[in-house]
């Protein structure tokens, strides 16, 4: 039986990478600032960087970002040698992203909110064919909008013409779950697919054992 919550709610609003889609980037990072920072500082540092925000919103081209980002972050690597990293970074869905998709009724409006970038995006919504199970992609370096500003939702519920609380955010990040909120979204932090799908299910979105071959017990 669903909840109230649950009733209410009308859109789906998934971010992408750490919710879909494996990133190994996190890990990158944090190896080559040598333990200087936690995961969680590594967040804040990269959602205010000057120049990932820029590359981000579309604002600077690939090369740009690269060295930017090496000297801001003092990274230990040379800006060519971090771009082919960063291209690298998306690996692939979570298994059983796209069953689990398949599974949300159609009654529901389903969206990204994504920062993303020209490098990564179109393998995504291409190659791992992720951009047609969705009804509507706002992504930062196509909308110019970005998490966790607040123009970027409000995007969001202007586009789909819908009230902040008829709205189900999942996203990894903190700080991007927190600007959601204020907003008055429904919000949850979620850290791959397991969560995700655990989260649809409490909310009634999805059955329990409707996904073949998937266990949450």
């Amino acid at each position: 039986m669903k909840t109230a919550r649950a009733t209410d709610t009308r859109v789906l609003l998934f971010d992408v990478g750490g919710v879909l889609v494996e990133l190994t980037g996190v890990e990158t990072m944090l190896e080559w600032l040598g333990g200087r920072v936690s995961r969680d500082e590594l967040w804040r540092m990269w959602l205010e960087s000057k120049p990932v925000r820029a590359f981000e919103t579309g604002r600077i081209d690939p090369d740009e970002f690269a060295a930017g980002v090496t000297t801001e972050f003092r990274l230990p690597v040379e800006p060519k040698q971090f771009l082919t990293s960063f291209t690298g970074w998306v690996t692939g869905l979570y298994p059983g992203t796209l069953e689990m998709l398949t599974q949300i009724p159609r009654s529901y409006r389903r969206a990204v909110l994504s920062n993303s970038n020209s490098l990564h995006w179109t393998r995504v919504v291409s190659d791992l064919q992720l951009g047609p199970a969705f009804d509507h992609h706002f992504v930062s370096h196509l909308t110019g909008r970005i998490k966790p500003d607040a123009e970027a939702f409000e995007h969001v519920l202007q586009s789909m013409n819908c009230k902040p609380e008829q709205v189900l955010f999942l996203d990894d990040n903190t700080v991007n779950v927190d600007a959601a909120k204020r907003l008055g979204m429904q919000s949850v932090r979620v850290l791959g697919m397991d969560e995700t799908k655990r989260v649809l299910i409490e909310r009634g979105i999805i059955e329990r054992g409707s996904i073949q071959g998937q266990s949450l017990d």
